[in-house]
């Protein structure tokens, strides 16, 4: 049983890579400010009567998701051996 209104929802934790989760918070509160993706992705979810915390949070999920993809992506590269150029 929860303590409080949490109408429903799953209290989210706080554990996990505290200096990641800080550049993420970074990276996201600069693109909300500056023009981008960022900021329009924030707005729509504005507009969809998600609180500003819960923008943020969303936000952030999907940075780290694209974070994620990118090392990924270099992971596989770097995994592959060197192919000599076709003369």
């Amino acid at each position: 049983m929860w303590s409080g209104n949490t109408a429903g929802r799953v209290r989210m934790t706080r554990s996990g890579n505290r200096q990641l989760n800080a550049a993420l918070h970074r990276i996201a509160v600069t693109q909300i400010r500056l023009n981008g993706l960022g900021q329009v992705y924030y707005r729509k979810r504005l507009a969809d009567s998600d609180s500003t915390t819960e923008a943020l949070r969303c936000l952030k999920r999907r940075l780290a998701r694209v974070v994620f993809g990118h090392l990924q992506t270099d992971e596989q590269n770097r995994q592959q051996p060197c192919q000599p150029a076709a003369a």
